[in-house]
């Protein structure tokens, strides 16, 4: 399973993607060249964070297949290339639905691509910052971060929420993963500015948001987002499914950065875009 890089031509041709596929435990060269491809940017001056956005679409536009989750339309090349994605960033920034739909947990980065963070002065694994208007999370999500938080001896879980969610479900939070991992933003809706504020306070700047759709919509509303890792799969899956972003329409307008092609039999597509301001 490998890529070629269609674009920039000016990079030439790296080992990318050469050797095991994405559930085997082999991090490598094709990791190293991802992960300088990949190179997480730091914010501009202004700007609290650099929000890099990834997610997978079909051809027609779907971000989930049938079974609801992005897990049935993504291949091994993409599941490769997330796992090198979230070793860059500071902070994993995604809705409490798709948290929940995805089975998301506390973070962890493989020891091979460890290296390169601590050489940035990151932490060992990025934060996952689950953004909930309501207050509640997934009682799993809760119990694996209290887990998570004795061991580590530090909470890496945030709870992003607003005032609206109430104060019995703020206490639930902070009871569950610590004062301090709860971050109130806005009142009656999660104020996005604010929270991607904090993160940049917290040193959390470097920021990967994995969506879903509403959050990511919100994040391009906000103009928030600076960059998008989008891949595209060859599959049709029609239905009612959502898109990449849903919600009321807006306008925005990117360039393309990077296009990889992956030898999948298929021709996968995964395209890194900066939007243009």
């Amino acid at each position: 399973m490998g890529v070629r890089l269609l674009h920039p031509p000016s990079l030439g041709a790296p080992r990318l993607l050469e050797g095991p596929a994405a559930g085997g435990a082999q991090v490598g060269e094709a990791e190293d060249d991802l992960a300088r491809l990949y190179a997480h940017e730091l914010p501009s001056p202004g700007r609290a964070a650099w929000v890099r956005a990834n997610l997978v679409t079909t051809l027609d536009g779907a971000a989930a297949g049938a079974d609801g989750s992005s897990r049935s339309i993504s291949g091994p090349t993409d599941l490769r290339v997330l796992v090198v994605l979230r070793s860059l960033a500071d902070v994993v920034l995604v809705g409490a639905g798709t948290a929940r739909s995805e089975g998301y947990g506390p973070l962890g980065v493989r020891p091979a691509l460890a290296a390169r963070r601590a050489a940035l002065g990151q932490a060992a694994a990025p934060v996952l910052a689950v953004v909930t208007r309501s207050g509640r999370l997934p009682d799993e999500l809760l119990e694996a971060a209290a887990d998570d938080d004795r061991s580590a001896g530090g909470s890496r879980v945030l709870a992003v929420t607003c005032s609206a969610a109430g104060d019995s479900a703020l206490d639930r939070l902070r009871s569950g993963l610590g004062d301090d991992s709860v971050v109130v933003a806005g009142d009656g809706e999660v104020d996005l500015s604010a929270a991607v504020a904090d993160l940049g306070r917290r040193g959390l700047r470097r920021v990967l948001c994995e969506g879903g759709p509403s959050l990511l919509r919100d994040v391009v509303a906000a103009d928030l987002l600076d960059e998008l890792c989008l891949t595209t799969t060859p599959l049709l899956v029609a239905g009612g499914g959502p898109r990449a972003l849903v919600g009321e329409a807006l306008v925005g307008r990117l360039d393309l950065a990077s296009l990889l092609l992956a030898d999948d039999g298929g021709g996968t597509l995964l395209g890194r875009w900066t939007v243009r301001r």
